[in-house]
């Protein structure tokens, strides 16, 4: 979902008019993205008078507060069309459309991987689990991701120790000299229940 600069949620195809788009520097649209390292923030200025186009993508929620300038274009003729760009360690493909709606309005929504951002977001929530972890004052955040089975923390793979259990699996790794579990229970109710303990401490879960 897309929002406007005052935190208010608007569609994911969003339309604001010429005024609205004008306050607070012309920023217009911004819209939170859930990958394996973190959810990112992508923020739109639209400047509908010049034409000026400006993307500022953070680093995620967790890790890296700050934004980040990727694209800058101060003038353009055309006010509508699509900007290109990739987010996240796993350099993930990002298209931003501006379409015109009536009364010299603007439409601004955003593909994730070759989906809106909605369908793309409805993936990631079935198919990861994600836990934001504080060990030894330092910030982690641990993914898995059930299809493949394979364990991320901050965006890159680590190998774990697999063991069966009674009702399922469990999966050890350290981080730093934590050690961290998740279990896969198996639950009639629920299906494949995972947790994720640090020092045998249950961690609860992030949610997209």
């Amino acid at each position: 979902m897309s929002q406007s600069h005052d935190g208010s949620a608007i569609s994911s195809s969003s339309s604001l008019s010429h005024s609205a788009s004008q306050e607070r520097t012309d920023l217009v649209a911004y819209w939170s993205v859930p990958l394996l390292d973190g959810v990112h923030t992508v923020e739109f200025e639209h400047g509908t008078t010049s034409g000026k186009r400006v993307v500022r993508v953070d680093g995620n929620d967790h890790f890296v507060p700050f934004s980040q300038e990727i694209i800058r274009r101060e003038w353009m003729f055309k006010l509508v069309g699509e900007e290109l760009f990739n987010i996240g360690k796993s350099q993930t493909k990002c298209v931003l459309h501006v379409d015109p709606m009536p009364h010299f309005a603007f439409s601004y929504s955003l593909h994730v991987d070759g989906k809106p951002l909605e369908k793309f977001t409805e993936k990631q929530s079935q198919s990861i689990r994600s836990w934001a972890v504080v060990v030894e004052g330092k910030r982690y955040r641990v993914a898995f991701e059930k299809q493949s089975l394979d364990i991320y923390v901050n965006g890159q793979v680590v190998e774990a120790e697999n063991t069966f259990v009674n009702n399922g699996t469990e999966m050890k790794f350290n981080l730093g000299q934590s050690r961290v579990v998740i279990k896969a229970i198996a639950s009639e109710k629920y299906g494949v229940v995972h947790q994720l303990f640090v020092n045998s401490a249950l961690i609860e879960e992030d949610t997209f």
